[in-house]
């Protein structure tokens, strides 16, 4: 039996479900590093080159953590993992694409990396190839990974379906993985609707964001996400741009803020951004024009990184709710 890590970060926050559990039901040990704290990312800060984005950054340092306590370390080449229909090529950003080998020459001691290559552009083969290599690395046969892949599928969907049904993603994680009861977050008696968009290994980190969703829980406020969408509810809203973005989980993002534009319910909008990252900046600025030709609804962009305190968030997120409420009392 092998003992392997995966780190809290990057594809953490959309695949975990999926990989665990593949990886738990072919017999192994996952071992997951542990919630974001200062050390992890001043390790992360020490590790990875200076110009890295702060999401790159952390995903070091989770994964330095690991390195002394796993057999393997779950470091994937993520690809693509769909086929964007009519709207051309879709891809995951660099960062995503080299991770295996920033990790490899960044880290000394390391333990023997799966750094296995995940393109489903091709969905009927893709993701069975990805799990073969994996589990073949693990030492089993394709009935063991036929009978594992099936689980991970299932866990990976009803993941999905509590997030569709109003369940945040740390919570839907929860729920599957460690059988933890949930419910949509959505109270009635809360007056306020924000929509928070922007990459899930940025806006579900409650450290790198800062404590943004309990600031908004804490503000009597109801919070949507890109990722309570359907696919289908996302990818309809391509159709209304000339051109859509390369990369995966920026797509999602703007596609998620497009929807929200058009939707009453919805009070106003906070973009998160990782600084220095070369996508995000792109997102950030389309969201703006976007929101600005579109819809009269306040937006609110919050840039952070490796020195984003909680204190300056606090701030800016307690002032942009005062200013909808004192706009909804004055009509």
């Amino acid at each position: 039996m092998y003992r392997v890590g995966i780190p809290r970060s990057l594809a953490y926050f959309f695949y975990l479900p999926l990989w665990k559990t593949f990886i738990t039901e072919l017999g192994h040990e996952v071992i997951e590093s542990p919630p974001t704290s200062r050390a992890i990312l001043d390790r992360g800060v020490k590790e990875a080159v200076n110009d890295a984005c702060i999401p790159i950054k952390l995903y070091h340092g989770h994964a330095a953590y690991l390195a002394e306590r796993c057999d393997l370390l779950f470091c994937p080449r993520l690809v693509s993992v769909r086929k964007h229909g009519d709207f051309g090529s879709e891809t995951f950003c660099p960062k995503f694409l080299g991770l295996p080998d920033m990790v490899r020459l960044a880290l000394n001691p390391l333990p023997p990396l799966i750094d296995v290559r995940i393109d489903l552009k091709q969905p009927r083969t893709g993701l069975w190839d990805a799990a073969c290599e994996v589990g073949q690395k693990l030492g089993h046969g394709q009935a063991e990974i036929k009978r594992a892949l099936r689980l991970a599928q299932a866990a990976q969907q009803s993941f999905r379906n509590l997030c569709q049904r109003g369940v945040l993603v740390p919570d839907a994680l929860e729920a599957v993985l460690n059988g933890k009861k949930v419910s949509p977050k959505a109270t009635p008696g809360h007056d306020l609707t924000i929509a928070v968009v922007g990459y899930p290994y940025v806006i579900y980190d409650p450290y790198i964001n800062a404590g943004l969703f309990k600031i908004l829980q804490e503000e009597g406020v109801n919070i949507v996400t890109q990722d309570m969408l359907t696919d289908q509810i996302l990818n309809w809203q391509a159709r209304e741009l000339p051109k859509t973005l390369f990369w995966y989980f920026s797509n999602r993002a703007v596609y998620g803020g497009l929807h929200f534009m058009k939707k009453g319910r919805v009070d106003g909008m906070i973009h998160v951004t990782a600084f220095a990252c070369g996508p995000d900046s792109m997102v950030d600025r389309l969201l703006e024009i976007e929101v600005r030709r579109r819809s009269s609804m306040p937006y609110l962009a919050i840039a952070v990184d490796e020195h984003t305190g909680e204190a300056g968030v606090r701030t800016r997120v307690e002032a942009f709710l005062d200013m909808l409420r004192y706009q909804r009392k004055g009509k």
